[in-house]
């Protein structure tokens, strides 16, 4: 809650308000990569930064300050700064705090493309990374070095839904001076809150929930004012990982129904969750909303549901896990997560297949691991659907 409003009036209301010259209620799309300044003396503060002001897209636009004033609110949160994908978020956020020489402690089990960018393309950069398993903190804390810059970890994890606890993560950082960041994408700020927790930055691609209908890229940095300042002037501008107004516009609409959204995924997920762990032809489920998943217990005291993304294992390994993936009528058989519609991946055959077996097994991607994003169909339709394909 911030000045005395609940999650679901920001989510509509926080950083909009009707347009001062025409009187739209929405906000406009500012579909214009540059600006007019009314003299020199104007263009030259505004570029200087003395006066505020827009002058270039790359550098701000309104439409994507209305979506980084509402990501900030949602997630209590000083500032925020929107760019054009999940991992232009997660690299520039990273690069705001690691430079050569600097080393990072991050979370063994992450979204692939960033243990790829932590594992390969930051010692290109001369700093380095130790991977460690965040569902036990201690281990953040014996990898910890001298040059150690950023505890770096998501939770719920993909595609494993490792629940790591972030008040302890954040503890460990703030007790050694070390800043903390998490990837909020699978909780969305309406389940979990991790800046209240302790954490010093929050990431999201905001492709996923944020924007909730598949039809738009973007990702959030969430974090102290100075900080996102300094990430959007020499990091962000620099690199160009900046989201289009657009896109901006989607993810800002997608937003206004988010606190409706999640908690119906949430609650199919949980009866998906209860039918899978009943079924005969599957070996696991990692689910944090079932009492049985180790980080249960963690998960009750840090989320307000357990969210709708789900992962199991077939019984019958690589083959069967294919099976259920091809045998599926309702799911869609497609990459990414957050949508409206279900979606289904077998992790071992796509998202992980660079990964070497050994390396995915150590953070408990199996042969037979089939990832669901739960979205807003009818539950029974979709348990139907999961039951006769593993039927085949």
């Amino acid at each position: 809650m911030q000045n005395g409003l609940r999650f679901a009036t920001l989510a509509v209301h926080a950083g909009e308000a009707p347009c001062p010259a025409t009187g739209a209620l929405d906000t406009p799309i500012y579909q214009s990569t540059t600006f007019v300044s009314a003299n020199a003396d104007e263009m030259a503060a505004v570029y200087g930064e003395q006066k505020f002001g827009y002058m270039y897209t790359r550098y701000g636009n309104p439409t994507i300050r209305a979506l980084e004033e509402k990501l900030a609110a949602l997630e209590g949160g000083e500032a925020a700064v929107a760019t054009a994908s999940g991992m232009a978020a997660i690299s520039s956020a990273i690069l705001g705090f690691v430079k050569a020489g600097d080393h990072v402690v991050a979370s063994r089990s992450l979204y692939g493309a960033a243990y790829h960018f932590l594992a390969d393309k930051l010692p290109r950069m001369g700093a380095s990374t130790t991977f460690v398993d965040s569902t036990h903190p201690d281990e953040f804390e014996s990898a910890i070095r001298p040059n150690t810059r950023l505890l770096y970890f998501e939770t719920p994890s993909n595609p494993v839904l490792g629940i790591t606890d972030i008040a302890a993560v954040a503890a460990l950082g703030r007790a050694g001076g070390i800043p903390t960041m998490i990837d909020n994408t699978f909780a969305s700020p309406v389940l979990q809150q991790p800046l209240a927790l302790g954490v010093t930055v929050s990431v999201h691609s905001a492709t996923k929930y944020l924007c909730g209908h598949g039809d738009a890229m973007g990702g959030a940095i969430i974090g102290p004012r100075d900080y996102i300042r300094a990430v959007s002037r020499d990091v962000l501008r620099d690199f160009g990982g900046v989201i289009s107004p657009f896109n901006a516009w989607l993810i800002l609409r997608g937003i206004h129904t988010l606190h409706v959204r999640m908690p119906a995924q949430c609650a199919s997920a949980q009866k998906i969750a209860e039918f899978l762990g009943h079924h005969p032809r599957v070996e696991r489920v990692n689910y944090p909303g079932l009492p049985k998943h180790p980080g249960h217990e963690i998960a009750c005291r840090q989320m307000r549901h357990f969210g709708a993304m789900i992962s199991f294992e077939v019984k019958g390994g690589y083959e069967a896990g294919k099976r259920v993936m091809d045998g599926v009528k309702i799911f869609a058989r497609a990459a990414s997560l957050g949508d409206t519609r279900s979606l289904i991946v077998h992790s071992a055959s796509t998202s992980h297949q660079a990964v070497p077996r050994e390396e995915r097994l150590k953070v408990g991607i199996t042969d037979g691991l089939v990832r669901l994003s739960i979205g807003l169909e009818a539950v029974e339709d979709l348990i139907q659907d999961l039951d006769q394909a593993l039927a085949l």
